[in-house]
């Protein structure tokens, strides 16, 4: 049975971090943000792709960094700073936005979440337990995902997942030796990859990956895409147009998602 945050109709658009159009950064919005993941939701995104780190007083934030520096200038890590203080920081940067607040204040948002540090892993678990049917956890590490997973499963809920590093490189050395069996296995447990196009010289993201995937019940999600040209190629891997069985990718994450909106609405 698919799981509920696959509901809405393929292709999935998947605002990255929320939506910060250029107006929006000259006015200091943040990625991450609370008027970010707002913004996302207003243009008509179905799908907001965040990241969670614990502060020091263990809060789940949705932040991508380990540290402040990027977003506030600030030295600091996510975990020596307390919610207050990191609230006090994004005050003028579009509004620190907690895990608990992005689930409770946008309730028909369905959220991707990358569990970013081993420490935030069981409390995002706890967290999502109550949302599960709109949650798809996942995370570079596989263990850190598993984590977050059974610490929700432990608090009655069934989020969705994707793979980490290692599921993703064991599906692509799966999917080269054209058996089916192997992929499975290497899937198992998995409803979606989430996946570069390319890493390095290896091009990751090809019709027979896709279509491979696809054989064996599992989407695949491109990050980060922001062109176009990319997005409507992406969506038409085959050369054959929007929903050939076994064609085309079922995600795009951007920093764009007003952009890719519009694309995908064309496309279908």
């Amino acid at each position: 049975m698919t799981h509920p945050w696959f509901a809405p109709r393929a292709p999935r658009v998947l605002a990255h971090r929320g939506l910060v159009t250029p107006a929006a950064a000259a006015d200091g919005v943040a990625e991450n943000s609370f008027l970010a993941v707002a913004a996302a939701e207003a243009a008509g995104v179905a799908y907001v792709e965040s990241d969670c780190h614990l502060t020091a007083d263990g809060v789940v934030v949705l932040w991508h960094d380990a540290d402040l520096h990027r977003i506030t200038g600030d030295a600091r890590t996510v975990a020596d700073c307390t919610a207050a203080e990191l609230e006090q920081l994004m005050a003028d940067r579009g509004g620190l936005v907690t895990l608990a607040q992005a689930l409770d204040s946008f309730p028909a948002l369905r959220f991707n979440l990358d569990v970013k540090a081993d420490a935030a892993a069981e409390p995002t678990g706890r967290l999502v337990a109550r949302d599960a049917d709109r949650v798809l956890l996942t995370s570079f590490s596989d263990g850190r995902r598993r984590a977050a997973l059974a610490a929700a499963r432990a608090h009655g809920g069934h989020p969705a997942t994707s793979g980490g590093t290692a599921t993703v490189a064991r599906a692509v050395a799966a999917a080269a030796s054209r058996s089916r069996g192997l992929l499975r296995r290497a899937l198992r447990g998995v409803d979606a990859l989430q996946v570069p196009e390319r890493r390095g010289p290896v091009r990751i993201v090809t019709p027979h990956f896709v279509s491979a995937c696809h054989r064996a019940g599992v989407e695949v999600h491109v990050w980060t895409v922001n062109q176009t040209p990319d997005m409507e190629r992406l969506l038409d891997l085959g050369g054959h147009g929007l929903g050939v069985a076994g064609l085309g990718v079922d995600g795009l994450v951007s920093d764009r998602a007003d952009v890719a909106l519009r694309v995908v609405r064309a496309a279908r």
